[in-house]
């Protein structure tokens, strides 16, 4: 519900602070005065798109400021706790404003914190709802219009359980839709996985084997040269010249004069025996390596083809001739994953089956119930439209099932409002075939027959009785008032038997001093409603039938 509005600076208005109240609550006053431009202040407070021109004349910038009261469980709730604007619990008093600079430039806050407009918008779209002469979103709006009937329905709930059913849907079908591409890629390389398999089982590489394979092929290109080295080292350490011959013939000298050398000797004797235990273990380690090391040209062949067949190998997958062990691995595996891929398709066939079901199941529930609702509806709806001066029209709900595959988190069904305004005339969109004055009371009727459900937001009516008088005025105020006991309802009107009906009841003046125009707003009492209801009976004129005329009205409201 809307508990105040604070005006600064907007067009005509330079300092405005209204306290509303709720049921209905009516605001009359003279063509020009300004009625419209608090209905611009509280669109431009909710998120409306701002303009420089709303600025009063002179000023920097101007404000407006609209303070609600909130439910727990109303819809603005979630969009708040969404957005970080909760405070940690349900909100009970929630505060729009919205700076407008003269130049063009426009700020938002919600309880003081800065919000985008977009956002701004969004939450006066859950609090506040206008039907005028020019807009009627509820009449032309798909989604909207979906919602309505929903909410007459009393399928929230049930519309929620599908959305959730639909999400999943999407889910299994994306994910079998996903394995389909992966496997009709896996399986286009089948034959190169097989090949690369076979290729790469026959080599049968190992870890460490191109480091050995190198070393061993240097060893045997360079054999013929070690040998020949090899021979010439054996000369060296064998025959009369040797180190080991020339090493004994000195040992046996000292070892002769060792006893009367009185142990001055002995160390040198240890070292030339050590000596000649090396020389012999040195020569023994040549001709081991010698022996060992052959000159094979067979041998040299198979090495270096083997070799070469590894780097290739490697090349060829573009990794190391070490990780071709672990890609022959993970070649091996995905071709087996490809060969049992039928029994993870059948898993997420099954799962795509099961969630289809659950779908259907649920939005055919779904749809079966708008149906019947949509005819409880429309005959609530036409009901209403013979006292509201629309008898030649006639209002209807269609319904059209859409396919299984084509359907939304809302549904199957896709849902319109149409309408004609005379008899003989085919339906049509209802924002096309009836007029301003029409459709507000087109939307009046419906909010009527749906007031059963009551409304969570604001709702404002703007001279939805143009063109009328009379009986149907009567008739427009008494649904008003019905409308605005489960809600707080706000109503621009010239008509004195609409204005009569309301609980509360707010005159809008313009004056001037000094070249400078102001709209002022002043709640009216018991007298004041008197005259203002009878000026609008007779016109500037007040005469004592039309206070008693107005006198009548107002006791009957």
């Amino acid at each position: 519900m809307l508990l105040s509005l604070s005006i600064r600076d907007i067009v005509l208005i330079d300092r405005l602070d209204l306290e509303w109240q709720p049921t209905l609550c009516t605001l009359t006053g003279e063509t020009g005065a300004g009625k419209s431009i608090l209905l611009d202040a509280l669109g431009l407070a909710t998120g409306a798109r701002g303009d420089a021109g709303l600025v009063r004349q002179g000023c920097a910038q101007g404000s407006v400021t609209a303070i609600f009261h909130l439910t727990p469980d109303h819809p603005v709730q979630p969009i708040l706790i969404e957005n970080g604007l909760d405070e940690g619990g349900a909100v009970q008093e929630l505060i729009l404003r919205r700076q407008q600079s003269a130049d063009g430039r426009s700020r938002a806050f919600c309880n003081d914190q800065p919000i985008g407009v977009n956002l701004l918008k969004q939450i006066g779209g859950a609090l506040v709802e206008i039907h005028g002469q020019n807009e009627s979103q509820a009449l032309t709006d798909a989604a909207t219009q979906r919602n309505l009937l929903d909410n007459f329905a009393g399928l929230e709930s049930d519309v929620a359980t599908l959305g959730h059913l639909y999400a999943a849907q999407q889910e299994a079908r994306s994910a079998l839709a996903a394995y389909c591409a992966e496997l009709a890629q896996a399986s286009a390389d089948t034959e190169f996985l097989t090949h690369a398999i076979a290729e790469l089982q026959e080599l049968n590489p190992k870890v460490g084997e191109e480091v050995a394979l190198a070393d061993e092929r240097m060893l045997l290109m360079n054999a013929e040269k070690i040998i020949d080295d090899l021979r010439e080292a054996e000369g060296f350490l064998q025959g009369e010249g040797s180190v080991e011959n020339a090493l004994n013939g000195a040992l046996r000298r000292l070892e002769k004069a060792a006893p009367e050398a009185a142990g001055a000797l002995d160390e040198a004797i240890s070292a030339i025996d050590r000596a000649l235990i090396e020389a012999g273990e040195a020569r023994v380690a040549v001709s081991d390596a010698a022996a060992r090391i052959t000159n094979d040209p067979s041998r040299l062949e198979e090495v270096e083809g083997r070799l070469f067949a590894l780097r290739g190998l490697a090349r060829k997958h573009d990794t190391t001739c070490d990780g071709l062990p672990e890609l022959l691995v993970e070649m091996d595996e995905k071709l087996s994953a490809i060969h049992g891929g039928n029994d993870r398709m059948a898993e997420l066939e099954t799962a795509v089956k099961q969630c289809d079901a659950a779908y259907e199941k649920a939005a055919m529930a779904i749809s079966e119930a708008r149906q019947a609702a949509a005819g409880k509806l429309d005959a609530m709806v036409n009901e209403e439209l013979v006292p509201l001066k629309l008898d030649g029209g006639k209002f209807s709900t269609e319904i059209e099932r859409a396919a299984l595959e084509d359907g939304t988190a809302h549904g199957l069904d896709r849902i319109r409002f149409v309408a004609s305004t005379n008899p003989g005339m085919a339906p049509g969109p209802i924002a096309k075939i009836a007029s301003g004055g029409e459709l507000a009371r087109f939307m009046l009727a419906l909010k009527v027959s749906l007031a059963a459900q009551g409304h969570n937001g604001t709702l404002i009516f703007d001279e939805v009785d143009a063109g009328v008088g009379g009986a149907v005025a009567e008739a427009v105020g008494t649904r008003l008032h019905r409308l605005a006991q489960n809600g707080q309802v706000l109503v621009v009107t010239h008509s004195p038997q609409v204005a009569a009906r309301g609980n509360h009841h707010w005159q809008v003046s313009k004056s001037g001093e000094n070249g400078s125009v102001s709209t002022s707003v002043v709640a009216l009492e018991a007298t004041a409603r008197l005259e203002e209801v009878a000026r609008m009976l007779s016109g500037a004129n007040i005469t004592d039938e039309a206070r008693a005329a107005a006198q009548r009205l107002l006791e009957v409201g």
